[in-house]
């Protein structure tokens, strides 16, 4: 492995910023997903690989030619372009601290944020390898520039070395994965393969064979403003209407501060708006699918309860599906799993089969019936000022991918 080359790969794609955008028609929201596409476009071609393209959509495609005969079943491997909009992502400014010694990590840009031991308990077994952090002032977009460059690198590494066999590898390179929409222009016939993993997992040696389901419900309060000096009985404040709204939020029982494990939460993360309209964005998250519906029918009557406070005002509430739990559709291909434990296993590591608060586009593409677990990449802290990614972890990790392509080389289809 290079993990020179790999660290520099790293830091080269988090200069890019590639923050997306809630509620734009386009795709993808931001053009530096565009430009970061077309850096790995150039990369991709240089080091030789087929079929490589940026679509219309900004998806980036790529093929790595089988060479064993039989080729054995073709695989994917994907990433995706963007970052989280939930904090700044750019201007980056990355700490390379190499040989880290134990102790709080304080971040340049931002004295008060600092990463401390007893907070991130990940941070005890890092010591003497090379981490990598934000100054604090933006994400530093481990989230997923670490599977962006674990997935280049490990091309490289497959061309370098053709000794090594390999069927035919397909990556794909998605846009607009953080707000939902990496898989909207994704065509499971031009992938072509029969199982795919996803290189977005937070911390290290982990398959991610269970997420949430999850709908996004959006919530718009329409009010009636007029002037404040003339308001009495005219003005309908949407704000107000609003507030007791998330009044009848379950704090205590169904929300992230909360819950943890395979609990769900009903989730506000967004509002815009003031006295004559306001939009609330509502995350609906959980294990069992079934569950969901509770949550939108207690968003119903929370809405008709609110606007029933204030005559004259409307809450209409509409709920969009988003992805759903992998679990069921990963075992449809047991070998999806189990080939990843066993590559991983080759290199003397453990896997641990894990389930993750969140999705991936492994969790659309599962339930669109391609198979794809997800795969962690060294990354921690994701969509937070505290981001960090342990560059030792991605080397491991590009080790795992080419011993995962060797297995599925040997396999009949």
């Amino acid at each position: 492995m290079n993990p020179e080359r790999l660290l520099r790969r790293f830091l080269e794609y988090v200069a890019i910023e590639t923050t997306s955008v809630e509620g734009v028609s386009e795709y993808p929201s931001s053009p530096g997903q565009l430009r970061l596409g077309q850096r790995i476009v150039q990369e991709l071609r240089q080091l030789g690989l087929q079929e490589v393209e940026q679509d219309p959509h900004g998806l980036v495609w790529a093929s790595l030619p089988a060479n064993v005969d039989p080729p054995g079943p073709t695989i994917a491997l994907l990433a995706h372009l963007d970052t989280s909009p939930e904090a700044p992502g750019g201007p980056v400014r990355p700490q390379v601290i190499r040989s880290y010694q134990g102790g709080p990590i304080p971040l340049p840009g931002d004295p008060s944020k600092i990463l401390r031991p007893e907070e991130n308990p990940e941070l005890t077994r890092m010591v003497g390898k090379t981490l990598i952090t934000s100054d604090g002032t933006t994400l530093l977009g481990a989230d997923d520039k670490t599977g962006l460059a674990i997935l280049v690198e490990t091309a490289a590494h497959l061309v370098e070395n053709p000794q090594i066999r390999h069927g035919t590898i397909r990556l794909l390179f998605t846009c607009d994965e953080e707000i939902g929409r990496g898989v909207d222009f994704v065509e499971l016939d031009r992938l072509g393969a029969q199982v795919a993993y996803t290189l977005d997992g937070t911390g290290a040696y982990a398959i991610d064979t269970e997420t949430f389901s999850a709908d996004q419900a959006i919530i718009t309060i329409t009010g009636r403003n007029i002037h404040p000096s003339i308001a009495k009985g005219r003005m309908v404040n949407a704000l107000r209407v609003l507030g007791e709204l998330l009044a009848q939020f379950p704090l205590e029982e169904l929300s992230p501060e909360s819950t943890e494990g395979r609990q769900g939460f009903i989730h506000p993360y967004w509002v815009e708006g003031g006295v004559g309209k306001v939009v609330l964005r509502v995350l609906l998250r959980d294990f069992q699918t079934p569950r969901l519906q509770e949550y939108a029918r207690f968003l119903y009557q929370a809405a008709a309860h609110a606007q029933s406070l204030f005559p004259g005002s409307s809450v209409e509430v509409a709920i969009t599906p988003q992805y759903r739990n992998m679990a069921d559709g990963l075992a449809k291909e047991p070998r999806a799993v189990a080939f990843a434990q066993k590559a991983l296993d080759r290199l003397g590591r453990t896997a641990r089969l894990t389930f993750v608060r969140g999705g991936t586009d492994g969790a659309r593409l599962t339930e669109m019936g391609l198979p794809t677990p997800n795969l962690s990449t060294g990354q921690y802290n994701p969509h937070s000022f505290l981001e960090w990614a342990c560059l030792d972890e991605m080397v491991d990790t590009v080790a795992w991918v080419v011993s995962l392509a060797e297995l599925w080389a040997s396999a009949e289809g």
